[in-house]
């Protein structure tokens, strides 16, 4: 039986997730934003709180763990990588490395280039990948530590999973991230209509993460760069898939 997945709005537009095991009743939190609407969802379903992944080092990704754990005493898992900069951890993990929500096996993914050190988790059974902030929705995130041809290698490692993976990523940035996505992939008939979707979510206030990675092969600019269309664009055709990326990732920080 899959896990149940909870998304759960944080700040002004992070997002945090829980993962139940309904035959063992364990659960699990993904990244922690904030503790206080974490907490309400968990009391609100009678959870006990067991684990807490945490995928990378900043502060809107972990700040609320303190908060958390005086009410939920749960094992913390993060990168070794990371752990310097992480809250302290009972589990230190590095990519190959399994984890597990009740029957459920997950496997570590090093997904480094937004931080060094990001990881993601990938749950096959329940077709469920948890990226934070490497595979956005639309997007991915800003390289403040790693190089573009770290972020390509950690996007194609997301991009070779299966395409009904569900993409469970960090923020509500997708409208955003949809303006400039037009930007470079103008005549993507399926980027248009995924656009248009996302206007009237977000009219109705509704969040747009999780994606599904199949859409995300179809209309993220930052998994195209090998398409003809998008290179020619950039003014890049035929380019090399890591420069063409590098070119793509700078036109969005200037967007």
């Amino acid at each position: 039986m899959p896990l149940e997945i909870l998304t759960i709005p944080c700040l002004t537009d992070n997002y945090a997730f829980v993962a139940h095991d309904a035959a063992s009743g364990e659960t699990a939190l993904v990244d922690v934003p904030e503790a206080a609407p974490v907490l309400a969802v968990l009391a609100e379903r009678g959870w006990t709180l067991d684990q807490v992944f945490l995928t990378h080092h900043h502060a809107d990704h972990v700040q609320g763990l303190d908060e958390i754990l005086a009410s939920h005493p749960a094992r913390v898992l993060g990168a070794a990588a990371d752990a310097h900069r992480l809250p302290k951890l009972d589990v230190a993990l590095a990519e190959g490395d399994e984890v597990r929500i009740g029957s459920e096996t997950g496997q570590v993914l090093d997904v480094s280039g937004h931080t060094v050190g990001h990881i993601a988790f990938h749950f096959p059974e329940s077709s469920a990948v948890f990226t934070a902030d490497s595979l956005m929705a639309l997007g991915c995130g800003r390289l403040f530590e790693g190089t573009p041809a770290q972020m390509w290698a950690s996007l194609g490692k997301l991009a070779a999973l299966p395409a009904d993976t569900v993409v469970y990523s960090g923020h509500e940035y997708t409208q955003a991230n949809g303006a400039f996505a037009l930007t470079v992939d103008p005549d993507n008939a399926d980027l248009a209509a995924r656009v248009r979707d996302i206007a009237e979510s977000r009219a109705r206030s509704e969040p747009t993460v999780p994606s599904l990675l199949s859409l995300e092969l179809a209309t993220n600019p930052f998994l195209r760069a090998t398409d003809a269309k998008v290179q020619q664009v950039v003014g890049m055709p035929g380019g090399d898939p890591v420069e063409v990326f590098a070119e793509i990732r700078r036109r969005k920080d200037s967007f």
